[in-house]
C-alpha cells in the first residue's frame, strides 16, 4: 500500500509560502504565478503558521465583500492548530478518506514537528488510479493465462 512518503518522492521539493502579514492579493498573485491552489503560511522565523487556499479567498474575502489588497493573509488563513495534517507513513487511502470527509484539497505533511511537504487531492487521486491500473493489468494477465 502506498504512503504519503511515496507520493512525496515523485513531487518537487518546492512548496510555496507567504508570510501572515502579506496582503491576500499578493498570495493570489503568487498562486497564479506558480499555478498552485494553496500556499503554506510561514512566520518570520520560518515556522508554519497556517495554510491559505483559493477556497479561503472565495469564502472569506469575495463572499464577505472584502478586498484582497486590504485583507491580510492571517485574517483568512487556516491556522496551524486547525489544519488537517498527515504523516509520511499515512496511507494514500487514509488521505482520501480525510480529503473527502473534511472536504479539503491539500494536506500538509509533518514528520514530527518538521514540515515535510504538501499533498494535494490530485496527488492522491493520481496515485489511486495508477494503483488501480496495475491491478487491472495483473488481473487481465491472470485471466489470459500468462501466469501458469
Amino acid at each position: 500500500m502506498k504512503t504519503v512518503k511515496d507520493l512525496l518522492k515523485n513531487k518537487t521539493k518546492e512548496v510555496w509560502s507567504i508570510q501572515p502579514k502579506a496582503a491576500v492579493f499578493d498570495a493570489l498573485k503568487l498562486m497564479a504565478e506558480k499555478t498552485v491552489g494553496c500556499l503554506m503560511v510561514k512566520d518570520e522565523a520560518g515556522k508554519i503558521a497556517g495554510i491559505i487556499s483559493e477556497r479561503d479567498y472565495a469564502r472569506k474575502v469575495i463572499l464577505q465583500g472584502r478586498t484582497s489588497r486590504e485583507t491580510r493573509v492571517e485574517e483568512i488563513m487556516t491556522p496551524a492548530a486547525e489544519m488537517f495534517t498527515v504523516k509520511p507513513d499515512t496511507s494514500v487511502d487514509d488521505c482520501m478518506v480525510l480529503i473527502t470527509g473534511k472536504r479539503i484539497r491539500h494536506l500538509p505533511v509533518f514528520d514530527g514537528d518538521t514540515f515535510a511537504g504538501l499533498v494535494s487531492i490530485g496527488d492522491v487521486v493520481k496515485s489511486m488510479l495508477l494503483e488501480r491500473d496495475v491491478l487491472i493489468e495483473q488481473l487481465s494477465d491472470y485471466i489470459a493465462g500468462k501466469y501458469t
